[in-house]
């Protein structure tokens, strides 16, 4: 990868790792890894994790320019990456993330910075979809926002962190199955500054939505949060979440 200061025009010492966690990405992956190739702040690396694609993944991680090693489900590959990057800053992608703004790297590191924040995330929105897509997002985004200072929420498609925090906590906790980002931003605020960042959004496609259903995914949503209030990390697969996409199937 070209060096991270290549194009930016701010004065900045930290160095960015990104981990995006991977399994069977040929359709989605190009395109993240387009768009962080157009930053204008660039990565000093991107580690792709992967957990044993049985499609073009990794050839078109590596031929992207992209360190790969072995991944798992998400946390494991999130963990995975970490530890086989060597920057300041680690921020955590999936595949199927969009990326519009050339800027959003350098917009995203500079209001990171100013604010003195050593974990943020995003508000989120969403690629195409049904109006029931949209408002669902308007509505996690005001949701997370007024949670914010009490029980803070991250989605793992989307986390800047500072390695020396994720190193603190131990990364994520490869024993809880399901929202385990929301429970990395929860024990990550506890040792550090946790925020939303203003500046940028990160935009998610529906393909999770189209596959298990709008309004199964919902219900499904509604009561792991109720579990992680009332009862706490969700360490069963009671949600049974399925990692990977395999389009030929």
């Amino acid at each position: 990868m070209r060096s991270n200061r290549a194009r930016c025009t701010m004065h900045m010492t930290l160095t960015l790792s990104v981990v995006i966690p991977t399994k069977n990405e040929e359709k989605y992956l190009p395109n993240v890894l387009q768009a962080l190739g157009r930053q204008t702040f660039l990565p000093t690396e991107i580690i792709v994790a992967d957990a044993a694609s049985s499609d073009t993944t990794r050839d078109l991680a590596r031929r992207a320019g992209a360190k790969v090693v072995d991944g798992g489900l998400p946390s494991v590959g999130r963990n995975r990456g970490a530890a086989a990057s060597t920057s300041d800053l680690i921020f955590f992608l999936d595949a199927d993330v969009v990326i519009h703004d050339d800027r959003f790297l350098e917009k995203a590191i500079q209001e990171f910075v100013a604010k003195r924040f050593d974990i943020v995330t995003a508000d989120v929105a969403v690629e195409g979809g049904m109006l029931f897509d949209k408002f669902a997002h308007r509505f996690y985004n005001v949701y997370v926002r007024i949670l914010n200072r009490f029980h803070p929420h991250a989605p793992g498609f989307c986390i800047l962190v500072r390695r020396s925090l994720h190193e603190a906590i131990e990364g994520f906790d490869e024993t809880v199955l399901f929202c385990e980002d929301h429970d990395y931003a929860c024990r990550a605020a506890k040792k550090g500054k946790f925020g939303i960042l203003n500046s940028v959004m990160i935009f998610a496609t529906t393909r999770r939505q189209e596959r298990d259903g709008r309004l199964s995914m919902s219900v499904k949503y509604i009561l792991a949060e109720l579990h992680i209030m009332i009862l706490g990390p969700i360490r069963h697969d009671w949600f049974k979440y399925g990692f990977g996409y395999d389009d030929k199937k």
